[in-house]
């Protein structure tokens, strides 16, 4: 049980800590955009260290956010993810022959794993916008919930991700586009392995620049030094050397120039230690001009 659920959580907090800090453009000064949204994934299933999917207890995470981005200077932006409430959870784990509740399902609700981060404008007002973000991950949540220490909402290690974005803006006939890559390197502590990170996003402004229509690719590959040593890669809902490749569609709704809500979906199309199921998100967005 503990190592099913060390397998299946360990990439989804690797994705929530993925920020996408307004690609390669900063915020202009003063100005900034927030949002308030859920994030959520229930599954039954999971990809293996060897990328097979198996069976597991029904599991899931519920996480309320609050993302922020404010411009400092036209070239400096800061950046803040707060998982202001986490649940994560497993149901009962039945016999199929008998029907008796063989382990009991646990829930754990707390605070989650706090990013801060700074991006900097490298190229600005250009045809190709330049940025370059670092991100740190806090340790705030609870890194062993539960009463075998295999829920959480944070992983407990401090680490840092330090990324750089380009993007351009153009159009696609009469329709406002943009297109932004990126690629970083995530530095891990207490053992857990190294990561190398990279994207694509493509997003269209449709229907008079009411509605964005978004596609983001997003991976990770290890580095495979992490410790296997160390307890937490066998009880700990987190776990070292996970890999993904996944695609997120979006929409986002502008109400009027300040208000808008959004929903995406996130798939992964391959994966080593993550869970085999769609997660979702829903939000809303406030943009301070």
């Amino acid at each position: 049980m503990k190592s099913v659920l060390s397998i299946v959580f360990a990439v989804l907090f690797c994705a929530i800590h993925t920020l996408h800090a307004g690609g390669g453009w900063p915020q202009p000064k003063g100005q900034g955009y927030f949002k308030l949204y859920e994030w959520w994934v229930v599954s039954d299933r999971h990809y293996t260290d060897i990328g097979l999917i198996d069976p597991n207890v029904t599991t899931g995470i519920f996480n309320t956010s609050f993302y922020g981005e404010y411009g400092f200077t036209d070239r400096i932006t800061g950046v803040l993810n707060v998982p202001l409430f986490s649940r994560t959870y497993f149901n009962n784990s039945v016999s199929a022959t008998t029907g008796d509740i063989l382990i009991p399902g646990e829930a754990v609700n707390s605070f989650g794993d706090l990013d801060l981060g700074i991006t900097y404008g490298l190229i600005v007002g250009k045809p190709v916008a330049l940025s370059a973000t670092l991100i740190l991950g806090l340790p705030t949540g609870n890194p062993d919930g539960g009463s075998t220490g295999i829920l959480q909402t944070g992983d407990g290690e401090f680490n840092q991700f330090l990324k750089l974005d380009a993007g351009t803006g153009f159009k696609l006939g009469k329709v406002p586009a943009y297109a932004n890559i990126y690629t970083g390197f995530n530095n891990r502590s207490n053992g857990f392995s190294d990561e190398f990170r990279y994207g694509a996003e493509l997003g269209l402004n449709l229907f008079n620049k009411k509605i964005w229509a978004i596609g983001r690719l997003t991976g990770v590959r290890s580095f495979q030094n992490g410790d296997p040593n160390l307890a937490i890669n066998s009880t700990s809902v987190f776990a070292n050397n996970s890999e993904y490749l996944s695609l997120s569609p979006e929409l986002a709704y502008n109400i009027n120039d300040k208000w808008g809500v959004s929903a995406s979906a996130g798939f992964a199309l391959s994966g080593r230690i993550i869970f085999a199921a769609p997660s979702y998100s829903v939000g809303v967005f406030y943009q301070l001009k």
